[in-house]
């Protein structure tokens, strides 16, 4: 039997968890190296024993898990912020990627004849909902509110 078997048992033997086998007792009185090691876990041990666990401040439970929790929020919201971030410049990829095929294709001269000649009806158009505007940016402002609001607690609840 080697010094390192016998080394990764010693703790597990001077706590009294484990009973050498008779391998490892027998390397243990032949090996003064590895005896040693026993008889210093063995102390250590009794001292460990003989003091008193200390007591842990108020609320210390409860503060090693707001920082956890802060802790995983922040990496999650790092995370969050990197695929927004990923989100808006495929976004922008996109839309210049559509501009470059519709000036080279020749769609932006047909575009402008069309908005030349629906130009008056957009006016109209423009006209007849502009009144009823604030009321969709309102409704619009609630739902978003509603859906932040929402995801919020989702995410309170899940941590």
């Amino acid at each position: 039997m080697f010094c390192d078997e016998v080394l990764e048992a010693v703790e597990p033997i001077a706590a009294g968890e484990l009973a050498p086998s008779p391998r490892v007792a027998e390397h243990l009185a032949s090996c003064r190296g590895c005896a040693g090691a026993l008889d210093s876990a063995r102390r250590l041990d009794a001292l460990l024993r003989a003091r008193a666990a200390p007591v842990p401040p108020a609320h210390f439970s409860s503060r090693v898990m707001n920082g956890l929790r802060r802790a995983r929020w922040r990496t999650e919201q790092m995370l969050d912020w990197g695929f927004n971030l990923a989100l808006v410049a495929a976004g922008v990829v996109v839309v210049i990627s559509l501009w470059v095929v519709m000036r080279r294709s020749g769609l932006t001269t047909v575009s402008s004849d069309a908005i030349e000649l629906l130009g008056p009806g957009m006016v109209l158009f423009a006209r007849r909902i502009t009144p009823s505007l604030p009321l969709y940016l309102a409704a619009t402002a609630l739902l978003g509110t509603a859906l932040g609001v929402w995801w919020w607690a989702e995410r309170d609840t899940a941590l």
